[in-house]
């Protein structure tokens, strides 16, 4: 593994790097070059989706590198429309086809689709594909505290990983707490938020100004002394690069207690895509 990103050791004895990057509308030909550059950096997690329409571009990226597969760290997310088992087992194959891998290091399931109520069986066919070696470690995203204990309680099986919304205008205190006392690893979309107000805020630019950092570089430092997996997407190398630069500095505890109080209760992005507020 990279070893200028610190590593976290999930649940199930997965290991994955304390910063990924996100793909999200990372399409072709462009968004393979932004992805290997990203890989080159040295971005050993890599998050993509069957709704992203860019598991083929994940993968090609992958080609194009010359880090070796087994230290990469490639994660995909079955769609809320395939819940039923058959058709979750045949999307995470498709998926593997899509990409052209033989696995999954990491297979979420992308939303809980709760009016459908079939995530339990989703996480049947994660839990199977698991066993057969389509995917090494599986999880969730946006799953909520009633979602994750059906889950625990009906197979037995606890997610290594619930993906959610989480940044400085929505801190997620209590989901966060529910996480590390279940032992579920927190990964946070869209860490930094909508870029265009959060990059001006007041608050942030002072601390920045103190480490002579940047404001996102102050936010993905932030995540990790949370305990929180933050998957940051650019394009541009030049912020790749910076996005990355994060572990040689500290946040004192009043500034984390600072970051923390930005949090607001219209902080949330909606519902919207992940990664849309995350483009420079």
């Amino acid at each position: 593994m990279n070893n200028s990103i610190p590593e976290l050791t999930l649940r199930d004895g997965m290991t994955l790097p304390a910063l990924g990057f996100g793909t999200y509308r990372l399409n072709g030909n462009d968004g393979a070059v932004s992805i290997q550059s990203a890989i080159d950096m040295g971005y050993r997690l890599i998050d993509t989706a069957y709704n992203y329409e860019n598991e083929g571009t994940v993968g090609e990226a992958v080609r194009r590198s010359s880090v070796p597969r087994d230290e990469l760290r490639i994660t995909s997310k079955l769609p809320g429309r395939y819940h039923e088992y058959n058709k979750a087992v045949a999307s995470i194959q498709e998926s593997l086809y899509r990409a052209g891998l033989e696995y999954y290091d990491l297979y979420l399931i992308h939303w809980p689709n709760p009016e459908q109520r079939k995530y339990t069986e989703a996480w049947q066919a994660l839990i199977d594909a698991k066993k057969w070696g389509l995917v090494r470690s599986i999880g969730v995203c946006n799953f909520l505290p009633d979602h994750l204990e059906q889950l625990m309680r009906e197979t037995d099986v606890t997610p290594s990983i619930n993906q959610i919304e989480l940044h400085p205008f929505f801190n997620q205190r209590d989901q966060l707490a529910y996480h590390k006392e279940k032992g579920i690893q927190t990964q946070s979309w869209s860490p930094l938020a909508r870029v265009t107000n959060i990059l001006g805020n007041e608050t942030i630019q002072s601390i920045a100004s103190r480490h002579k950092k940047s404001v996102s570089q102050i936010i993905l430092r932030w995540h990790y002394q949370l305990g929180t997996l933050p998957i940051p997407k650019s394009s541009s190398p030049e912020r790749q690069r910076e996005n990355m630069n994060i572990f040689d500095f500290a946040l004192e505890e009043a500034e984390m207690r600072i970051m923390n109080e930005l949090t607001r209760r219209d902080g949330r992005l909606n519902g919207q895509n992940p990664a849309d507020y995350e483009e420079f």
